[in-house]
């Protein structure tokens, strides 16, 4: 990343650092350069070092076009200029794998009933789903089907789009670096051929859904405690992969999710860390497990946020660096944040007590409402002696008694009088 960038329209060199960007006669020139690449030329601006025939970047497959970004650094937020990806075609099989899945997806969902539409366009020509599938209840749920590469905004900005049209996205990918995890609600399958995604072959989901899991943490569990691998006495709960429950769950198939997904049986969840709400764990998971765990913590808001303001406060000046600074140690365009999560638990909690509202107090009925006739044909038609509540005869407390069978005692009573 660097501080300085040439503007191919103006022939201008601007300086990043600078509350004027080096040109005070242009007051409106950083909400440019800021404009969101899908809404500029794309090759408005340009790396300088390119342009002195020197530029790294273009050596490790970055095209010498820039956007302008922010950056946080010791508490300081600055502008920097950083590469845009070239451009990329999908390769053959990245065309077919892509077709194959969303064939797939529309079969499964139209075998089973459901409303499948692909190559689906919003009213408003703003959002284009691969695979629209609509359930029963109106829930709708828009497969991507992401093979070719893609960056980390498109995924939030066309995740953003799909929910502002009341639809819940559902990314699906074959490799654990995509950005489409963590970032929107997604599914990791394996790295199968066309062919195989094409057939009648199981295609197991490998990451992306979870169980919930709660336990006390004493020296018999059969987990260690999360907190000092061995036992606490506390209570913990978490999101763990099916082949990791105790006892193991099994995986869900990609063609089960389609279904479930669409009837509300599996729902997307988004869990804030408890330390930073901003290092969200994103996953599907059983809609009677999310029940529980609001039960427990609370709801954990929507599924789908709007992006949040930019952490870091005003930006600050900071000194000219116009070298391309491509391959260091520093943020990157595409994929800024750290992989999070736990492959095995995510979003653990530990608590000291159930809370109150979890216990359930079954309902006090009042009984059989039976006359004495049907006691006496339901106990003829079974071959017993009728039977009926009565008052016991020492104490007055309701008992079941038999009739006609002499004195009929309570048990305490009873207890009471053989003590003497």
């Amino acid at each position: 990343m660097a501080n300085g960038v040439f503007h191919t329209v103006y022939g201008i060199e601007i300086d990043l650092t600078l509350p004027d960007l080096g040109d005070p006669d242009r007051p409106g020139l950083l909400e440019e350069i800021t404009t969101p690449i899908e809404r500029r030329e794309r090759e408005l601006l340009e790396c300088l070092d390119h342009r002195s025939g020197s530029c790294r970047a273009e050596e490790h497959g970055r095209s010498p076009w820039m956007t302008i970004r922010r950056r946080t650094a010791g508490g300081r937020t600055g502008w920097v200029a950083a590469h845009l990806p070239v451009r990329h075609t999908p390769t053959p099989e990245e065309s077919a794998k892509h077709e194959a899945m969303k064939e797939r997806i529309a079969r499964v969902a139209e075998r089973h009933g459901l409303r499948a539409e692909v190559e689906a366009r919003a009213t408003d020509g703003r959002v284009r789903t691969d695979v629209l599938v609509t359930g029963d209840h109106g829930r709708r749920i828009g497969w991507e089907a992401q093979y070719a590469p893609i960056s980390a905004d498109t995924v939030r900005r066309r995740s953003r789009a799909a929910a502002e049209q009341g639809i819940v996205p559902l990314w699906v990918t074959d490799t654990d670096r995509s950005p489409v995890i963590g970032r929107a609600p997604w599914a990791r399958v394996d790295g199968f051929g066309w062919k195989e995604i094409a057939s009648p072959l199981a295609m197991m989901v490998r990451a992306g859904v979870r169980h919930l899991q709660q336990w006390k943490c004493l020296p018999s569990s059969e987990r260690t405690c999360p907190d000092n691998g061995g036992s606490c006495g506390r209570f913990h709960a978490g999101w763990f992969l099916p082949a990791l429950c105790l006892p193991a769950e099994p995986p869900t198939e990609v063609d089960r999710l389609v279904v479930a997904s669409a009837d509300g049986e599996f729902v997307p969840m988004r869990i804030p860390g408890r330390r930073d709400p901003r290092a969200v764990s994103r996953m599907w998971v059983p809609a009677a497990d999310r029940d529980r765990w609001h039960d427990m913590f609370g709801p954990t808001g929507d599924e789908n946020p709007p992006p949040g303001p930019v952490a870091g406060g005003a930006c600050t000046r900071r000194g000219p660096d116009a070298s391309c600074r491509y391959g260091e140690e520093t943020l990157t365009f595409d994929d800024h944040r750290p992989r999070r999560g736990n492959p095995a638990g995510t979003g653990l909690r530990t608590f000291d007590e159930v809370p109150a509202r979890l216990f359930r107090v079954p309902p006090q009925g009042r009984g059989l409402d039976v006359t004495a006739a049907q006691r006496g044909t339901a106990a003829l038609a079974h071959g017993c002696e009728p039977w009926q509540i009565g008052p016991c005869a020492r104490c007055g407390s309701p008992i079941h008694r038999y009739g006609g069978r002499g004195v009929h005692a309570c048990a305490a009573c009873r207890a009471r009088v053989a003590r003497r």
